[in-house]
């Protein structure tokens, strides 16, 4: 059973609704697969439908290249992850590593503003794809003296144009269909878990932005074979809101739809919402309907803007994210956790050099003279010999995780800005949607006390 992750106290049992996304969260997909299929798809849709030259179509998806939380700098054709007070911590123009020098030239606030239009934030697994071409293409325009390519901004707007296109024109849906076993994953726990709560009388919807064919499709394979209570997936879940346009959803008053589910056809609703399929809507609506109080609905997403930011700032709902990177990255710690301890021991060892070292040189400053040049030298070439231990374990260390970027919930010593927004936004997070199922609908998730910067001082007493 894996674990969830509390960042603020969560009582299920004042829970009374239960909301849940379809992709990514209810029906888990083959990442990989389904990112190698996007970019097939977007290289064909630049070719056929943008111009692009037909040698964009021997570039290779590699599904390492980009991760979850970076941002796209359009402008200047560079990739980039940030702490999370949004410094850029790594940074790649195209295929290549920006050393810090370059970096500070290009920007010289290190600080990235995200409301800046010039940004594109890497925010949901569908995005890993479009990062890694972005990059790809990128790197293609600069190394070709006789490139037909547009500039890095056009460039970002042509993925967004055909990747939208591909979502939406069923291309890339026409493929998953064809194809289920090899791009979803099919979760028996999570059905199981789903009926658990059903009998503590959760009310259960889903939420999503694809369309009640793609919907009904991927209900009908992922959740109905494993049902043990309920016919189908029409009787478990009491609403099912498809094209629901999130995070609009969460912000705008759009009228819902009511779909017949054995003809698909589409009739307004014009009275209080009553179990059912609809398309459209909104959470206020949804919300006022069933008389329920904001903090009586717990919603369970992967997107951090699209199905948590917006809607924990205009709803205030309970959150839930689902982080599937998390479980690789928590075996990954763990495995480079005595790297980890040996760095500990060296950096034990050379704070209280540096701190040793410091007191000579100022003593010299204020008193104007070099009578301990000998001790600075020495203490010199000791931390010297310590940071030549140090730097192969962070290598070392560092190669256990993605390649080109590292960690995903951490940049050096430091969180990824993607921890800070699920740090901020999400009440709960897990793995897995089955990893909070697999818990008693009865329980209490309580946070723990953080620590600030001041409780290491504060211990030492």
């Amino acid at each position: 059973m894996g674990k969830v992750f509390v960042n603020r106290t969560l009582n299920l049992k004042r829970i009374r609704y239960i909301g849940l996304d379809m992709d990514h969260t209810l029906v888990r997909y083959k990442s990989e697969n389904f990112e190698a299929l996007a970019h097939r798809m977007m290289l064909e849709k630049l070719v056929h439908e943008k111009g692009y030259p037909e040698s964009v179509l021997k570039l290779k998806f590699s599904f390492d290249r980009a991760i979850r939380g970076l941002v796209i700098d359009k402008m200047k054709g560079n990739t980039l992850k940030l702490s999370r007070h949004s410094a850029i911590r790594v940074s790649y123009h195209g295929l290549t590593p920006i050393d810090f020098r370059n970096q500070a030239r290009l920007y010289m606030s290190t600080y990235i503003d995200l409301r800046d239009p010039n940004f594109n934030s890497v925010d949901t697994a569908f995005s890993i794809a479009f990062a890694g071409l972005f990059m790809q293409l990128v790197d293609l325009r600069d190394s070709d003296e006789q490139s037909t390519l547009p500039d890095y901004a056009h460039i970002a707007e042509d993925l967004s144009a055909v990747l939208d296109r591909a979502h939406r024109d069923g291309s890339l849906k026409d493929k998953v269909r064809g194809n289920l076993d090899q791009f979803i994953i099919k979760d028996a726990e999570a059905v199981a878990g789903l009926e658990r709560f059903k009998k503590h009388d959760k009310k259960l919807f889903v939420v999503t932005n694809s369309d009640f064919s793609y919907t009904k499709l991927l209900l009908d394979y992922t959740i109905t074979p494993f049902l043990k209570e309920h016919k189908s997936w029409e009787d478990l879940f009491d609403f099912v809101i498809t094209l629901a346009a999130k995070p609009r959803f969460f912000v705008d008053n759009q009228r819902f739809l009511r779909i017949d589910p054995q003809s698909g056809s589409m009739t307004n609703m014009d009275t209080k919402l009553e179990t059912g399929i609809y398309q459209g809507g909104s959470a206020n609506v949804f919300t006022n309907d069933l008389g329920a109080e904001a903090d009586e609905i717990l919603y369970i997403g992967d997107h951090i803007y699209g199905d948590i930011l917006r809607l924990k700032k205009d709803c205030a709902w309970r959150t839930a994210l689902v982080v599937e990177e998390l479980e690789q990255e928590i075996d990954k710690e763990r495995k480079a956790q005595p790297i980890l301890d040996k760095i500990n021991k060296f950096m034990d060892k050379k704070i209280p050099l540096e701190i040793k070292l410091d007191e000579y040189i100022s003593e010299q400053v204020e008193k104007g003279e070099h009578g301990d040049d000998d001790k600075i030298h020495a203490l010199l070439a000791e931390i010297s010999d310590l940071d030549k231990s140090i730097s192969p374990l962070i290598k070392q260390q560092q190669q256990g995780f993605n390649p080109y970027w590292g960690e995903v919930m951490r940049t050096g010593i430091d969180e990824s800005y993607f921890a800070h927004q699920v740090d901020r936004f999400a009440c709960v997070y897990m793995t897995k949607l089955a990893d909070l199922l697999a818990v008693s609908p009865r329980t209490y998730f309580r946070s723990q006390r953080r620590h600030l910067a001041h409780d290491l001082v504060l211990k030492a007493y």
